[in-house]
């Protein structure tokens, strides 16, 4: 394979198990992904550990040649799942600060201060439901802020466990916590 070949039909090469289509297709965008990504999440971690997972599951993904240019299709898929990683943080920690909220506790009204110590006791109960693994990455990323790919250097082992153990335990969290939650 050279580089004279046009990325639909590199495309259509990774498509019939040609993997070495896939390396000219990183190499040919990786660049521009990793900046749309690093734009996106002010994050080089982010940026790196986007455009690792882009290209890894290229294969599988919905491009259609018919339908425009494969550089369009990474630029919208990486801005998307950018968008997509910011949220999800977001909404984590938006979830995990309830049980941080301590402001001026001795000029909250009473039932304010209780309501708010009612709400840490549910997200520590909450948590502590959490397999070990799953409290411990999900400690490492929203307390001490670190991305999946240092956790998963932190502990050594594979990027791919962090990742599973944190979506597993922001899924129970959120379903430790529904009760509280309601359907936001």
């Amino acid at each position: 394979m050279g580089a004279e070949l046009s990325d639909t039909q590199l495309w259509l090469a990774l498509q019939e198990g040609q993997s070495e289509a896939l390396g000219m297709l990183y190499s040919r965008h990786a660049g521009f992904v990793y900046a749309i990504a690093l734009k996106t999440t002010k994050n080089t971690q982010d940026a790196e550990d986007l455009t690792h997972n882009i290209f890894l599951n290229l294969p599988q993904s919905s491009y259609n040649p018919q339908r425009g240019s494969l550089r369009t299709f990474l630029g919208i898929l990486t801005r998307s799942r950018s968008l997509d990683l910011l949220r999800s943080r977001a909404k984590t920690e938006h979830t995990l600060s309830i049980h941080h909220l301590d402001l001026h506790p001795s000029s909250d009204r009473p039932d304010r201060q209780l309501d708010r110590e009612e709400s840490t006791q549910q997200v520590q109960n909450a948590l502590s439901r959490l397999s070990e693994q799953q409290q411990q990455v999900l400690h490492l990323a929203y307390r001490d802020g670190l991305s999946q790919s240092a956790i998963a250097k932190q502990l050594n082992i594979p990027l791919g466990t962090v990742k599973t153990w944190m979506r597993r335990g922001l899924i129970q969290l959120r379903h430790n916590l529904q009760d509280r939650l309601g359907d936001r």
